[in-house]
């Protein structure tokens, strides 16, 4: 496949843009000298040409038609931001340390969701290296950071990016984040990169002006959607399947978070999707090493990680939303919004055993029948979460479950989490209880956009979340993306330790005992335990067993176990003094061939094993 955009070596660059509907194209250099050099079409509407003594660094944009200056739509780097020209990079000219790195399987992984503005007070990828240790330290293999690709101004959560193949300049642009993969993979630690293939933002669209990148047969909620099989879909296909290719190439990251694929609107015959996923394929056999595609979808459709071969798309992986609904309702009680549909312990029952909780049932809140059953897919292939940008953001006031329910339930939150048989991913500072909230906040420069965006997310919260005699922090405003700075000291002492060290204990549990190691949601029992609201998870893989009872009561509760052979051993129980607990009265050891009552205190998991 033919690259796109400004491809730089030894003195020369050579530039492609497709633009089939322009009838003339050049490439205009700006700095540090002004020269146009006019570029040649083929019969595919790229356009095609080389200038040689040129050097990095060296600012331009395509003119088109002789008299509209554009950036590039594939420029690798915005100095002046998204209004500005595109800079000629050497990809070639960084010293990559990683060249043993084989990177982490994805049954392997435990995620840790980060927005690098907003991970330390400098908001920068190389202010976030000091802090890898830390999460190695923790249990975590795996960042995944929110999207990079250029936005305007310096704060946005990354979803309004309108330079797909561009770095983000204020977070320290090409090399600050080749510095940090670099750095990751020294220290054994995966990278996976959010990226946005739904839509682009408003401010800084250029690519409106060609005629060929959008249609109006479908709308999503942020506008009209990416023309990916309609008329000149050819070239937007190309356009979005090398920034795959670009991004785990030029970047070395190990894998790409596919944001709202329900949103990718494509009813060609081969959908973009599996498109990627056979790019990806050859890149592969060429690299000799695997790289992983992730799909976040609200559609409950395993075709998105079906096999090509019985007709799915091949993803390697899809968030499951109905995980963390289900979790979070039996914790909060909230029944606003999608909440709606969630609430019984029996559905986070059915998504430890099957992945989703609608696999084509009735959903009030959509008023019709939702997902299939993904039984066929493997465990691996769901990621799921108690916590991510988008349940606490999307709060009017960014609240984290710290600021919704007790210390006790927060431990009992991870256990959920990180005893589960799929892919855990945790939201940076859920590990210690971060408090600060994380809110939605956006440096646009247009000023009906920015009221656009006040009013709209307004609305949005007069839907869900609103919350009587509070007002919505403005998403403008410089103070509302300081809150959402992380106060990672706190990690350091009181019941913030207390949940860090549960986590680490929890993830080390995970990485040693093959009943947790081992992915496999059909070696695992889930019962609910009816009137308490206890959960009774088995999950086993060989020799290896384990017990654990999760008491998302408000009331200690009576259990007796006498359905197990043998005897079993107690190595976890959130109420003991260790964790911050107040102490527990259940047995070091249950003698299976006899009934073990127990008491379990409210909000509290302990577990067995064999």
């Amino acid at each position: 496949m033919q690259h796109i955009g400004s491809q730089y070596s030894n003195n020369t660059c050579s530039f492609t843009m497709w633009a089939p509907t322009v009838g003339k194209v050049a490439v205009h250099l700006v700095d540090p000298q002004d020269k146009i050099v006019p570029l040649e079409m083929n019969e595919r509407g790229y356009w095609h040409g080389s200038i040689a003594d040129i050097k990095p660094g060296t600012l331009y944009y395509y003119q088109l038609d002789g008299e509209t200056d554009r950036a590039d739509p594939a420029s690798h780097f915005q100095p002046q931001g998204v209004h500005g020209a595109s800079e000629i990079i050497d990809h070639s000219s960084f010293k990559w340390n990683d060249q043993q790195w084989r990177g982490v399987p994805l049954e392997q992984m435990v995620i840790y969701e980060l927005h690098v503005g907003t991970f330390t007070p400098e908001g920068s990828f190389e202010s976030i290296i000091p802090r890898i240790p830390e999460l190695r330290e923790l249990g975590v293999n795996a960042i995944e950071i929110m999207p990079v690709a250029q936005f305007p101004g310096s704060r946005n959560w990354g979803y309004d990016g309108v330079f797909p193949y561009a770095v983000q300049n204020s977070y320290g642009g090409v090399d600050g984040l080749k510095k940090l993969v670099d750095a990751c993979h020294k220290q054994g630690m995966a990278v996976i990169l959010d990226v946005v293939y739904n839509h682009l933002g408003p401010e800084g669209n250029y690519l409106w002006g060609y005629g060929t990148y959008f249609t109006d047969n479908y709308k999503t909620p942020w506008g009209s959607a990416v023309n990916f099989d309609d008329s000149y879909s050819d070239g937007v296909r190309h356009y979005f399947v090398q920034n795959v290719l670009y991004w785990l190439e030029n970047y070395h990251l190990d894998g790409l978070r596919l944001d709202a694929v329900h949103a990718i609107y494509d009813f060609g015959a081969k959908h973009i999707l599996a498109e990627m996923v056979e790019a990806v394929t050859q890149l592969e056999q060429k690299k000799g090493r695997q790289f992983y595609l992730i799909a976040e979808s609200d559609l409950n459709d395993p075709r998105i990680i079906r096999s090509p071969k019985v007709g799915g798309y091949g993803m390697d992986a899809q968030w499951s939303d109905d995980f963390h609904h289900a979790l979070h309702t039996v914790l909060t009680g909230e029944k606003n919004g999608y909440y709606q549909d969630f609430g019984d312990l029996e559905q986070l029952a059915k998504a430890y055993r099957k992945g989703f909780v609608y696999t084509w049932d009735y959903s009030k809140h959509r008023r019709r029948y939702h997902g299939e059953d993904p039984s066929d897919c493997a465990s691996s292939q769901f990621v799921v979460c108690s916590q991510n940008h988008d349940q606490v953001g999307n709060r009017m006031l960014g609240d984290r479950l710290s600021n919704l329910i007790s210390f006790e339930a927060l431990k009992l939150t991870a256990a959920a989490l990180l005893l589960s048989p799929y892919i855990p991913m945790l939201f940076m500072g859920e590990e210690y209880g971060e408090t600060t909230p994380f809110l939605y906040f956006v440096s646009h420069g247009d000023r009906d956009l920015i009221e656009a965006v006040r009013k709209g997310r307004k609305a949005e919260f007069a839907a869900f979340h609103e919350i009587e005699g509070k007002e919505a922090p403005d998403p403008q405003a410089e103070e509302t993306f300081k809150k959402s700075q992380l106060n990672w000291h706190k990690r350091q002492s009181g019941e913030h330790q207390k949940l860090w060290l549960f986590h680490q204990k929890l993830l080390q549990m995970r990485r040693d005992i093959p009943a947790l190691a081992n992915l496999n949601k059909n070696q695992l029992e889930a019962t609910v335990l009816q009137p308490e609201k206890v959960l009774r998870i088995h999950r086993y893989h060989q020799d290896s067993k384990i017990i654990c009872w999760l008491n998302f009561g408000s009331e200690t509760v009576n259990i007796t176990e006498n359905n197990n052979n043998g005897t079993w051993q107690k190595i976890l129980d959130s109420s003991e003094e260790t964790w911050g607990g107040k102490g527990s009265q259940i047995p070091d050891k249950l003698d299976g061939s006899s009934s073990s009552p127990m008491n379990l205190n409210p909000y509290s998991v302990v577990v067995y094993s064999n």
